[in-house]
Formats: structure tokens, C-alpha cells, sequence
């Protein structure tokens, strides 16, 4: 029943009728991670997927230099591995426990067996990935188009959201990750983010305490995040506009 319930919970197997999510859970393999243990390593060849049950579960990739770029964070209700499941490649990324992490492994056997005797589940799989790519063609541009300072307004405000607060106004919510997690998660490094963190306070975009940040008006972020640099140089001008007219 546990199995049934944690399954349940993820976009993949939502739908999937009560007869079969029982069929899937009876092949499902209970794991578990301690923080830091590996899932799998990118490039790995890959034997299934993992609903995660509790915990969390980092999914980033390092380039040449060993800079790492995290690709997404999951939490309960998630999936990871998806992709190789259905294209026999090896995992594209890796994925490590942030926190001791419960999962259910699936064999890609058992995942293949099961589109062929539900067709519609294989669509849902179909429109997830879609899903994904759309996510991470996001963030291609945000790395390629973006600044550092847009790329840390767009994560403050996902991280607003996910701790349910108001999408307009005044907005404060508790940062948990450390600069340093935050310069992985945006592809920057730890000093660059103080700095970025402290122009936003400076801007007057965000206020900081400890690790307590309020979005001033979360509009305003995120036109920042859309606009950035434009929006500096326009504020800049309009400054210097209306100094002159003062003299």
C-alpha cells in the first residue's frame, strides 16, 4: 500500500489505474541513500528509473573544468532517469542524495513491459519529457542569455513560489540554500552570487536578513530577471536625466 500511495504521487504514475500502479509497485525495488551516495553517475549505463519518496535528490552535470551546473532539484513525488529508460541511452546527468533519500527503482524492462500493456501511460511519459526538454531549453537560455543577476532574480523567484508565497506585493520567504548552493544551482560561483545578491539589495529589489529575503515587489524581480542589464542602464539614465535637471 505504501508503494502504491508513493507512486501515486508522481506526474508519471498519477493516472495509471489502481490495478496497475499495484502491478508496478509489486516489481518496484525499496532503496535507500544516505546524503552524499550517488544514484548514478552521467555517462552510466542505465537500468531504470527512481520515484523518489522522501528526501531530495540533486541532478546536475560538471563541465571540462569541473564547474558544476545543477539541472534540477527533486523532492517527493518526483522521477529521475526517465530519459534513458525510453531513448537506451546512458544517463545524461547524475544524481546524488542531498538528504537521506528513499526511492522505488523500476527496471527499464518492467517501465517498457508496462507502456506496452497501457498505451496511454506511454503518452503521459511522452508529454512529461516534453515537459523536460521545455525546462531545460529555459535553461540553455538563461545561462546563455542571462546575467548572473537575472539568473539569481529567476531562482529566488522560483523559490518564493515554492514556499507559497503571494506572486505580487511584498513577499518574504526563508532562503534555505547557501550562496554557495545557490551558485551551483545558477551556474556562477559563491562570490559572484554575494555580489549579485548584494546589487539586488542595492537596486532595491530585495531585502535581506540572515538567510530571510523579501522580494520588495515581485513584479518588479521579475522584470529584472526578463530585462536585467536594459533595465539597470534605463534606471541609470533616467537618474543622471534627473540630475541634470535638478542643476
Amino acid at each position: 500500500m505504501e508503494r502504491i500511495a508513493a507512486l501515486q504521487r508522481t506526474k508519471l504514475f498519477s493516472e495509471v489505474s489502481r490495478e496497475g500502479i499495484a502491478r508496478l509497485a509489486r516489481r518496484a525495488t525499496e532503496m535507500q541513500f544516505q546524503p552524499g551516495e550517488m544514484l548514478f553517475f552521467s555517462g552510466d549505463t542505465a537500468k531504470g528509473l527512481f520515484a523518489v519518496v522522501g528526501g531530495k535528490v540533486r541532478v546536475f552535470r560538471h563541465n571540462t573544468e569541473g564547474r558544476e551546473q545543477v539541472m534540477h532539484m527533486d523532492t517527493a513525488g518526483a522521477t529521475i532517469g526517465e530519459v534513458p529508460v525510453f531513448d537506451d541511452g546512458p544517463y545524461p546527468a547524475s544524481a546524488i542524495a542531498e538528504e537521506v533519500t528513499e526511492v522505488l527503482f523500476i527496471s527499464t524492462k518492467d517501465i517498457h513491459a508496462f507502456c506496452l500493456e497501457q498505451p496511454e501511460f506511454a503518452l503521459r511519459a511522452l508529454k512529461l519529457m516534453a515537459e523536460r526538454v521545455r525546462r531545460h531549453a529555459q535553461l540553455v537560455e538563461a545561462l546563455s542569455f542571462h546575467e548572473v543577476g537575472q539568473r539569481l532574480a529567476l531562482l529566488l523567484l522560483n523559490e518564493a513560489r515554492q514556499a507559497g508565497v503571494a506572486e505580487c506585493g511584498s513577499s518574504t520567504f526563508k532562503l534555505t540554500l547557501s550562496n554557495h548552493e545557490v551558485a551551483i544551482r545558477i551556474g556562477s560561483v559563491r562570490d559572484v552570487v554575494s555580489r549579485a545578491l548584494a546589487r539586488l539589495q542595492h537596486d532595491g529589489l530585495v531585502k535581506l536578513k540572515a538567510r530571510s529575503v523579501t522580494i520588495v515587489d515581485f513584479q518588479a524581480l521579475k522584470r529584472y530577471s526578463e530585462n536585467g542589464f536594459k533595465m539597470r542602464i534605463a534606471s541609470s539614465k533616467q537618474g543622471q536625466f534627473d540630475g541634470a535637471e535638478a542643476h
